[in-house]
């Protein structure tokens, strides 16, 4: 459901070598835990190569050099104090990522092969099947292998919590804009927090293998305003009610 036209579209893009750019304040500690990481990964990379590289201009030995104990200290203790400041942050993020943090709205999505159902829990009847949409039905300004039929509809700026689970084998619902994966098993619910700080479409696919068309079952979400939101609710809660009414009646 489009409300504006300004939204904007994150996805991988051609040639796209690094990260896509964040949406949430998960994504971006995980981007900042990255560079981190990479810039000692780095560092370790050149001090090791230009001793290597010195090695084949080195022509000095010294024939009475057994042991060195003071070398030996140093080149064990700088390994672990290195792994610290790999591990700490590392450690920190975990606990981010696991936290939930009173959430405003939960979210249930069940794996099948091979697309997506989503339930809202906190509202009645409002519940759907997400479907990708087939290359010859495509729109124009749609994305192939990455546009669905039905949407995910969820405020920004908002605690959102999701439930995870599969009906058949094990899928991986996974938005990489927003710092989200989770395993759905059969028979398991797993579940994560996290929040949309921007509005956009945010789209994602299942990141486990789970069958023949395993690469065609995307994930989309829309982030809009809380109360765009509010309308998109109740107008659902109103067809739902009219399509029982429906069934009643005949």
């Amino acid at each position: 459901m489009k409300y504006f036209t300004f939204i904007s579209k994150l996805m991988s893009t051609w040639a796209n070598l690094g990260l896509q750019d964040s949406a949430s304040p998960l994504m971006e500690q995980l981007i900042f835990f990255h560079d981190h990481a990479l810039l000692i990964l780095v560092m370790i990379t050149v001090l090791v190569g230009y001793l290597m590289f010195m090695l084949f201009f080195n022509t000095y030995t010294n024939r009475n050099l057994l042991h060195g104990q003071t070398i030996e200290v140093i080149w064990t203790i700088l390994p672990a104090i290195v792994l610290l400041f790999i591990a700490l942050p590392s450690l920190r993020l975990l606990y981010l990522l696991d936290e939930i943090n009173e959430p405003s709205l939960t979210l249930k999505s069940i794996g099948h092969q091979w697309y997506w159902s989503y339930e809202y829990s906190d509202f009645t009847n409002i519940e759907f099947d997400s479907y990708m949409i087939p290359t010859n039905e495509l729109s124009t300004d749609s994305f192939r292998l990455l546009d669905v039929d039905n949407r995910v509809v969820l405020p920004m700026n908002s605690q959102i919590r999701i439930l995870v689970t599969a009906a058949d084998v094990i899928h991986s619902w996974t938005v990489p804009a927003l710092g989200v994966k989770v395993d759905g098993t059969p028979g398991r619910l797993n579940q994560t927090n996290f929040l949309m700080n921007r509005p956009g479409l945010f789209y994602g696919q299942c990141s486990e293998i789970c069958g023949a068309n395993h690469s065609f079952m995307p994930i989309v979400i829309e982030s809009i305003p809380v109360n765009y939101f509010i309308k998109w609710i109740s107008n659902n809660m109103n067809s739902s009610l009219d399509d029982w009414k429906q069934v009643l009646v005949s």
